[in-house]
This record gives C-alpha cells, sequence and structure tokens, in this order.
C-alpha cells in the first residue's frame, strides 16, 4: 500500500518520522542554536527558506517533523508551525496584506480572530468587509476585483458552529482564500482539496489535544507558506519544540479521539435537543443543524464541539456552568476533559452586544468541547445542572 492510498488517521501515525531514525517517540531538539559548519552554509542557511539546523526561530528539526505531518495530513505541499493559533492567524493576514489591500471575513469568527481584523488592520490602511458566511455567494460578491487580497473564513465557526461551503469559497477567483479549521481537523474536512489556498489550525486544540501545548500551524502551496515563512521569522511567533513534540504526540490518538468526541457530542446534543430548558442546540450532525446536509458533504465526522442556548439566559447559563460536576468551565476545547464555556463572558467577551447578537451569542449561550468520559456520565451531568435553579 503507497502512502498516498492510507486513510487519514494512518496517516497521523506515521506522519512527521523523518528525523526519528529507528525511534517510535518523535525526538525533542531542545536547542536554540547549532553549529555552523562553514561561513558559506551559514550564510546560505540564514537567506534560505525553511533552515532547520540554524537557529530555532528560523526552524528546528522537532518542529520540521510537526510541520510534515499536518502537511502530509492537509494534503499540503508544506505547512509553517508558529507559537499559537493567533499566531498563525496574524502571520497570515500581515505577512500577506498591506496598506491599501481589502479582507473580506466573515462575522462568526472567534473573537481574537475578529478583533484583529477590526483593530489592527485599520491602523496599517487595510480595510475589512464581514459578510454572513452561511448566506450562499456572500464572500464572492463583497470582493473586489483588484483590491481584495484575502478571503478569511472559519468552519466550523466559533461558537455556533456555522459552516462555510468550502467549494463555494475555494471556487472564488482572485484574492487568497484561508479557511480556519481548528474545530474540524484535517481528520473531519480538508479544505485544500476544495479549492481553498491555505487552512489554519489552532494545534492547541484538538490536534495536540491534551491541554498542554500552545501552537499554532498553516498549510498550503509552498510558493505562499514560503512568502509567509520570511515574515515568519521576522514576526518571532515561532513554535516551541516542546510543544511541537506534543503536537506530534497528540497527531497520534486524533483519529479515535474525534470519534469518540463525535459520538458523545451527538448523545449530548439530543439529550439538550428534548430538554425543556434549551432553545436551541447546535451540532452538525443533528437533522435540525440549518447546514446538515452541508455537514454531511464535507465533514467526515461531526465533531466534538456543540452549542445551545438556555432558556433563562445569563442567570440560566450561569447556574449551568457552575453547577456542573464531571464537566468543567474552561475557555478551550479539543482535550481529554469535557469543557464548557459561556462565550458572552469570555471567549466573546470584548465584543459589542450588537456583535454578539451578529455572531448569534446570546447570554444564555453555552458551548460544550466532549472530551472523553463516558457519555451516560456526561448525560447525568447535565441533567442535574440543569436542574438547579438560576440567581
Amino acid at each position: 500500500m503507497t502512502e498516498h492510498e492510507l486513510h487519514p488517521e494512518t496517516k497521523a501515525i506515521r506522519a512527521g518520522r523523518g528525523d526519528n531514525d529507528t525511534a517510535l517517540a518523535p525526538i525533542l531538539w531542545a536547542t536554540t542554536t547549532f553549529v555552523t559548519p562553514t561561513v558559506a552554509e551559514g550564510r546560505k542557511m540564514a537567506t534560505g527558506i525553511g533552515s532547520a539546523r540554524f537557529y530555532s526561530r528560523y526552524g528546528n528539526p522537532t518542529v520540521a517533523g510537526f510541520e510534515d505531518a499536518i502537511a502530509q495530513l492537509e494534503g499540503a505541499e508544506t505547512a509553517r508551525a508558529f507559537a499559537s493559533g493567533m499566531g498563525a492567524i496574524s502571520a497570515v493576514i500581515l505577512g500577506l496584506c498591506s496598506t491599501g489591500d481589502h479582507i473580506v471575513a466573515q462575522r462568526q469568527l472567534y473573537a481574537g480572530t475578529q478583533l484583529l481584523l477590526q483593530t489592527a488592520c485599520p491602523r496599517f490602511g487595510i480595510d475589512v468587509t464581514f459578510v454572513d458566511a452561511t448566506e450562499p455567494g456572500a464572500f464572492a460578491a463583497a470582493v473586489i476585483p483588484g483590491r481584495t487580497t484575502l478571503v478569511f473564513a472559519e468552519t466550523p465557526a466559533n461558537p455556533r458552529l456555522d459552516l462555510v461551503d468550502l467549494d463555494e469559497l475555494g471556487a472564488i477567483a482572485g484574492p487568497m482564500t484561508v479557511v480556519d479549521s481548528t474545530f474540524a481537523t484535517p481528520l473531519i474536512q480538508r479544505p485544500l482539496d476544495h479549492g481553498v489556498d491555505l487552512v489554519i489550525h489552532s494545534a492547541t486544540k484538538a490536534i495536540a489535544g491534551h491541554n498542554d501545548a500552545t501552537l499554532g500551524v498553516v498549510a498550503g502551496a509552498a510558493e505562499l507558506v514560503d512568502w509567509l515563512y520570511s515574515f515568519a521569522v521576522l514576526q518571532g511567533a515561532n513554535a516551541s519544540p516542546f510543544d511541537a513534540l506534543n503536537g506530534l504526540r497528540g497527531l497520534r490518538t486524533l483519529g479515535v479521539r474525534l470519534e469518540r468526541q463525535s459520538a458523545t457530542a451527538g448523545v449530548l446534543a439530543r439529550f439538550l435537543e428534548s430538554h425543556p430548558a434549551t432553545a436551541e442546540v447546535r451540532w452538525p450532525g443533528l437533522e435540525s443543524h440549518p447546514q446538515y446536509e452541508l455537514a454531511q458533504r464535507q465533514m467526515r465526522l461531526p465533531g466534538g464541539l456543540l452549542t445551545f442556548d438556555l432558556v433563562g439566559g445569563i442567570e440560566a447559563g450561569v447556574a449551568f456552568v457552575e453547577g456542573l460536576e464531571i464537566a468543567q468551565l474552561a475557555t478551550s476545547l479539543g482535550g481529554p476533559e469535557t469543557l464548557v464555556t459561556h462565550p458572552a463572558s469570555t471567549t466573546h467577551v470584548n465584543l459589542t452586544p450588537e456583535e454578539l447578537a451578529a455572531n448569534g451569542i446570546s447570554p444564555g449561550t453555552v458551548r460544550v468541547s466532549t472530551g472523553l468520559e463516558h457519555a451516560d456520565d456526561l448525560v447525568a451531568d447535565f441533567a442535574q445542572a440543569l436542574e438547579r435553579p438560576a440567581g
């Protein structure tokens, strides 16, 4: 069987081992600096692309292994790792766009990305137009020919799990197209297969998967990623070898974790959908999701994230998240523990009430990242928390 015929779950175990020799576990190159053999070779490494044995801000063998693994899983020519997901996002936006350029982005975004687009970009003279990503043709209609440099999407979107049609996005001619695919990982969807130019992950989340690595990555065509390389070296948000090691370790179990988390999310979503305390439940695997058919078409699994609104608003939301005994209140996702987040007071706290409403976030919205606990235990935990009086 040749490598390109392997299933993604198998690739996740085999990928990124180029520097391992006979070691099964990834090798940690815990060094910032490498001895330069000659002046000529030092010059070549200082001015070239992807030097992995020069200085760790330029590259590092452990980090290169993680980059290679992500590139293989995404079907990309290459990848570049960063110190965080926001490090990757800011490198793409500020590394590809200049004064006078125009970006089209969706309204349904992680708040950090939205604030970067709303605050930093105008300071550099970069205009941004926000569109409703669920509206067919919205991205293409907002493109200004000859001026729009970047179209930025996030799917599934944080926190309401709105989806972007990847085929439609990849068909846009002219500007570069980028997808933040953090919630999906390359084992659920591969945006590059749909014609998208670059894919971004906060690998801090499900890819590393154990709440012990802060890591971002961008994958795509070598021409674009190499262009970003020089900016990334100057930006300095390079990935730590320790975090890259944990990212590689996390990839080995990503397939089984996603299967378990998706199954558990389905159990919780159906329980919550039938509960009188909830107004709406969002999970791509529910037939009631407004883009269920799109999810079936472009996602291999529905994923372990779900979001729901509580009838009682902020009081009910606070009572619920603070009343849980197994699930824990924390602002991350993709790990072995089930985590709940109240977006209006945490991940999206810096948005105005109008911006929250535009993103579909109410005072009673709760986001759930399912972990690896038994589904029956989580249902029981959610049930008792929903029965707690608000206020």
